[in-house]
C-alpha cells in the first residue's frame, strides 16, 4: 500500500490544486481520480495510508468512506463545495469554504501565500469565476494577452473532465496532471506541451455542435437545453453552460445530456448575477449534489424531468 495518496477532481481546479500543492511539497503519491462528475473517489482507497490529500471533492459525498479512512489514516481535506457535516477527528485536517466565488485552487493559493499563483489563475477560469481570476492576474501585473491565454488553458483543462467515463475524455485526468506536473509556469506548458494543442482542436469540434442548440426559454427565469446521448455532448456540457451563464448573468440555465438509458445528466448554473441556489435544487433530486453557483444531477429519471423543470423554475424565480 502506498505511503501517500492524492485524490483529486479531475477537471481544471482539481489538478490545478495538486499541482500547487506538490509545486510547494514533492512527493510520490497514488492518484486517485476520475470524470469530473466522479466524486466518491475515497471509495477506490482501501487498505492503510499514512496521509491522504483530498482536493476538489465533496466531503458530504465521501463521508462514510472518509469516517472508514480515519481510524487509521491521517486526511488533509481541501475542497469548495458543500461539507455537510465535517467529522471532528484529531488525524482530519479541513481547508473548506464553500463561499460562491471560490475554488479549491484558489484555496490552496491563500495556503500558499499566492507562490504558483498563475495556477490559481487557471483553475479559477476553469470554474467559470472570471472575476476572482482576473483579480489574481491582476496581482501578478499580467496582461490581457497573458489573462487570455490563462483563461483559454483553464477552460480547456476544465472541457477535458467532463465525459460519462475516462474513455470520452481526450486524456484521463492523472494522465493530464503528470502532464502538467514538470511546469511551473503555466504558459511554459501551453508554448512546449502537446496536449494544449489536442484540446483545442476537440473544443472546437465539440463546441461546434454544441453551439447550433436551440433552448427552451422559461421567460425571465433561465434557459433549458437537451444535447443527444454523444460523446461530443458529455464532453461539452459543462463549457456550454459556463458559456451561457456568462452570455446572459442575469438567467439560471439547465443542460440536459441523454444518458441513454432512461435518465439525464443535468449541469446547472445559476444567474452570475447572484450565484445561489443550484446545490440546493439538485440535491433534492436522486444523484445530485455539487454547489451553490454550479451543480448537477448524475441520473435524472425521465419521470422526473417536468419535476425538475418546476423547481428550477420556483428556485431562481426573481
Amino acid at each position: 500500500m502506498p505511503r501517500y495518496h492524492d485524490v483529486f477532481n479531475g477537471d481544471a481546479d482539481g489538478i490545478c490544486a495538486l499541482h500547487q500543492l506538490r509545486l510547494a511539497e514533492p512527493r510520490e503519491a497514488r492518484l486517485v481520480t476520475g470524470v469530473k462528475r466522479d466524486v466518491r473517489l475515497l471509495a477506490r482507497i482501501t487498505g492503510e495510508a499514512e496521509e491522504i490529500t483530498v482536493l476538489d471533492v465533496s466531503l458530504a459525498a465521501n463521508r462514510d468512506d472518509l469516517l472508514r479512512l480515519l481510524a487509521t489514516s491521517r486526511v488533509v481535506y481541501i475542497d469548495h463545495h458543500y461539507p455537510g457535516d465535517i467529522p471532528v477527528s484529531e488525524r482530519l485536517v479541513t481547508h473548506i469554504d464553500p463561499a460562491p466565488e471560490v475554488c479549491t485552487s484558489l484555496i490552496v493559493d491563500r495556503l500558499l501565500q499566492g507562490r504558483f499563483r498563475a495556477w490559481a489563475v487557471v483553475a479559477a477560469f476553469g470554474d467559470n469565476l472570471h472575476a476572482p481570476a482576473r483579480r489574481a492576474a491582476a496581482s501578478l501585473g499580467l496582461s490581457e494577452e497573458q489573462t487570455a491565454r490563462l483563461r483559454e488553458l483553464g477552460e480547456l483543462m476544465n472541457y477535458n473532465g467532463y465525459g460519462r467515463t475516462v474513455a470520452d475524455l481526450h486524456f484521463p485526468p492523472d494522465e493530464l496532471y503528470r502532464a502538467v506536473a514538470p511546469y511551473k509556469d503555466p504558459f511554459a506548458f501551453l508554448s512546449h506541451a502537446q496536449a494544449p494543442a489536442r484540446l483545442r482542436q476537440g473544443f472546437a469540434d465539440d463546441m461546434r455542435r454544441a453551439r447550433a442548440v436551440s433552448p427552451e426559454d422559461i421567460k425571465g427565469i433561465g434557459r433549458l437545453y437537451r444535447l443527444p446521448n454523444a460523446p461530443w455532448a458529455r464532453r461539452a456540457v459543462g463549457v456550454l453552460a459556463n458559456e451561457k451563464a456568462r452570455e446572459r448573468p442575469d438567467l439560471a440555465h439547465a443542460l440536459f445530456v441523454d444518458n441513454g438509458d432512461g435518465t439525464w445528466l443535468v449541469s446547472v448554473r445559476a444567474p452570475l448575477e447572484r450565484r445561489r441556489g443550484a446545490d440546493e435544487l439538485c440535491r433534492a433530486f436522486p444523484t445530485g449534489g455539487g454547489r451553490q453557483a454550479a451543480a448537477g444531477v448524475n441520473a435524472l429519471p425521465n419521470d422526473m424531468l417536468d419535476a425538475f423543470r418546476h423547481a428550477f423554475a420556483k428556485t431562481f424565480a426573481p
